[in-house]
């Protein structure tokens, strides 16, 4: 890092540490670089602009790029100054740059086509934004204060919420979500049913990673939004399913698919109260080895889960269910006893009405996280999991791309050679 002149005077950046830029930290292109210090920038109070770079001087290749401050350098006085006429025309301008040195430099990988932070000077030798400039400068763009629809002290306070919200007392992130464009789009379309899971721990924080997935006409999980909570409470719950619906732009889904969680079972009934909230029979089924004796279990569970998959009615589960307690005697069993009583969010014989596009259980978001194991490990920050996280998406997405491009080049081959075959052909993806 360079060193400010003694006359500077250093402002520094009120920004969460995890969103700084940080040496080593790695990105997937240039552009995803400059994304990120762009967002820092906006936070922190100040713009940016794409400075200089450089090229390897056998491949020509860019290797090397910097990103600064706007108000970084001088401005030239040497440069051949208007016409008369043509400085009348335009309003005089103040010199806007101060040489200010914060700057953020990264360099390409050897191999592979990352991109790694090499520098990063923080400091600024000017003020940054402010409440009080914001709103001045929106005086003047909407012609009057009473033309804004907020005042100074409405920016401060909605700052000062935003922090409060996702900060505890101890200024650590609290909370976060997010859904970018394509998850928003793909929910219009595919959003009847969503898997919400948040058994997977995926940072050095121990925060929770609450992806939010459904399926897409290939059968392919596809990501709908993220959340990273640092605890498991209603409230948590309840504000990340109303930060999903604020982002999504239709209305709530007709299934939810949870584990059997009580502080995310009140959530959902507060923020969807018309969604059916189903009960994942994958992991209710997994209980069962916990629940029974071992003994109990080898001689009775396959009987108790045939019973469970296989009755067609509510009735003649409710009566096959009841000769199974009573073959295991397991009539006293507080465990069976509960879940029999939750049965209609769980049961298959009471949900086959309802269309859940094949995904029954959280076997859907199993298969998700075992996709984003690959990119992501619990040493990650949370920047590096979310740029690691972004990368995973896209290459889901391009699988979704390829099937695309397979249904409109391939036909599958017809069996039967049936009329029906032929239509189906036309209609459903080659998955389906």
């Amino acid at each position: 890092m360079e060193e400010n002149s003694d006359d500077d005077q250093i402002y520094m950046p009120e920004v969460v540490d995890e969103r700084k830029p940080k040496i080593g930290m790695e990105f997937g292109s240039v552009d995803e670089a400059f994304l990120f210090y762009n967002h820092y920038a906006r936070e922190a109070g100040f713009s940016t602009r794409i400075n200089n770079s450089k090229k390897d001087k056998i491949t020509n290749e860019v290797v090397w790029k910097q990103f600064v401050c706007s108000k970084e350098g001088h401005t030239d006085e040497k440069k051949k100054q208007p016409s008369d006429e043509k400085r009348r025309k335009e309003r005089a301008r103040g010199q806007v740059r101060t040489g200010c040195r914060s700057k953020i430099s990264i360099v390409k990988a050897q191999s592979g086509t990352n991109w790694a932070v090499s520098a990063f000077q923080e400091s600024h030798n000017h003020p940054l934004s402010t409440p009080s400039k914001q709103i001045w400068l929106l005086e003047i763009e909407y012609g009057g204060s009473e033309h804004i629809g907020c005042t100074e002290t409405d920016i401060r306070n909605f700052e000062r919420d935003l922090k409060n919200e996702q900060k505890d007392s101890e200024k650590r992130l609290n909370r976060c979500f997010w859904a970018d464009a394509v998850s928003r789009r793909t929910y219009s379309a595919f959003g009847d049913v969503f898997v919400f899971d948040t058994t997977y721990n995926t940072n050095k924080y121990g925060m929770i990673f609450a992806p939010l997935v459904g399926v897409n006409h290939h059968h392919q999980t596809i990501v709908f939004g993220c959340g990273f909570l640092s605890d498991e409470k209603t409230e948590s719950f309840i504000w990340l399913l109303n930060k999903f619906v604020e982002a999504m732009p239709t209305g709530a889904p007709n299934v939810i698919i949870t584990d059997q969680d009580p502080a995310m079972t009140k959530a959902i009934a507060q923020v969807f109260p018309q969604t059916m909230h189903r009960y994942c029979l994958w992991h209710i089924l997994n209980k069962f080895s916990e629940k029974l004796d071992p003994m109990t279990f080898r001689d009775h569970y396959q009987s108790i889960k045939h019973v469970i998959e296989n009755s067609t009615t509510p009735d003649e589960f409710v009566s096959s269910w009841e000769e199974a307690m009573k073959c295991a005697k397991l009539e006293g069993n507080d465990w069976l006893q509960l879940m029999y009583d939750l049965r209609k969010k769980w049961v298959p014989a009471y949900l086959n009405h309802v269309f859940v596009a094949g995904m029954s259980s959280n076997q859907r978001s199993e298969s998700s996280h075992s996709f984003f194991k690959r990119y992501v490990s619990k040493k990650n920050s949370l920047v590096d999991f979310i740029i690691r996280f972004n990368r995973a998406l896209k290459h889901q997405r391009h699988n979704e791309l390829v099937s695309d491009h397979v249904d409109r080049n391939e036909c599958p081959k017809i069996k039967g050679n049936l009329p029906m075959e032929h239509q189906m052909v036309k209609v459903y993806t080659k998955k389906k």
